[in-house]
């Protein structure tokens, strides 16, 4: 009997969601930096274990919004629980419940949806702190499980999916069973070049890039992807670049290298920067780049 569920990952930008998303597929298909607001899509991951398939959207981290960009992440979130079976709220081990998680459990309980409690980076702190976590929350929510985890070790983690096999029911399976995401690779790639640019820079610029793949060519033995860079000043474009293009050439460098060992066949990556001022303001622009309301 084949069953199925859809459930939501929803938290604060930066408390391992795509962590703990990447830990349970067994591979990494959702971008990770200690930058906040690093995931900017809903990011399906798929895992198929037996006659269960489990659908995990992993959501931008939920914060106040000062571009369209940002506006287009929050909505994201609301309406990835709004077609959820249920959800998981990450949480770090905090002694109250944070206004943020409070935002998120009340769009939780609108969409009166079941739900768990992940605290992560228990790694990080002492048992106390981690007890007084649970206090806070189990207070304020009934959440169906409450787990402590290290996303990152992978300790835990495997408690999350067994937890959420409650929330599976009877149905056919959406996606075939040899697959981990429904992202192209395209966007996989492009997701690869923002996640360098995301580690190797240490300004406010990452905010402001986005990369789109503008070649994609595949041949049995190579793979030549040509992407653009786009920032949105033309002194942020200097600074990718590098002096004597050492920054670019270390960005592409570490994209490629992830790319070989995800694609399994040698790549040759071809970097370039643009500049688009103010690109995450304009509704035109997001939706090229691909943020835009796809269920719309």
């Amino acid at each position: 009997m084949k069953k199925t569920a859809f459930i939501a990952i929803v938290g604060r930008p930066n408390v391992g969601k795509s962590t703990l998303l990447n830990a349970i597929l067994g591979e990494k298909i959702a971008i990770v930096s200690k930058r906040p607001q690093t995931t900017r899509n809903r990011i399906t991951g798929i895992h198929t274990t037996g006659e269960n398939q489990f659908v995990f959207l992993d959501t931008p981290g939920v914060h106040r919004p000062r571009t369209k960009l940002g506006d287009f992440m929050v909505k994201t979130v609301g309406d990835t629980l709004g077609n959820a079976d249920a959800a998981i709220l990450v949480v770090e081990p905090r002694e109250e419940v944070g206004d943020i998680e409070k935002e998120i459990l009340s769009k939780i309980k609108s969409s009166r949806l079941d739900s768990v409690l992940v605290i992560n980076k228990i790694d990080a702190v002492n048992a106390a702190n981690v007890a007084k976590t649970i206090s806070a929350y189990s207070e304020y929510h009934n959440f169906d499980a409450v787990i402590p985890i290290s996303a990152k070790s992978g300790k835990g983690v495997d408690t999350v999916v067994s937890e959420c096999e409650r929330y599976l029911s009877e149905s056919v399976w959406f996606f075939p069973d040899d697959i981990v995401t429904d992202q192209s690779e395209r966007q996989i790639a492009a997701e690869m070049i923002r996640e360098k640019i995301l580690r190797t820079l240490e300004e406010e610029i990452p905010h402001g890039t986005a990369v789109a793949i503008e070649e994609f060519a595949e041949s049995p033995k190579t793979l030549r992807i040509r992407a653009e860079i786009f920032c949105e000043k033309e002194s942020h474009k200097g600074i990718i670049i590098g002096k004597h293009g050492a920054t670019l050439k270390l960005i592409g460098t570490r994209a490629r290298e992830d790319m070989e060992k995800f694609f399994g066949i040698r790549v040759f990556l071809d970097l370039w920067v643009k500049v688009k001022e103010n690109w995450r303001d304009s509704d035109f622009i997001l939706n090229n780049f691909g943020y835009n309301d796809r269920d719309e």
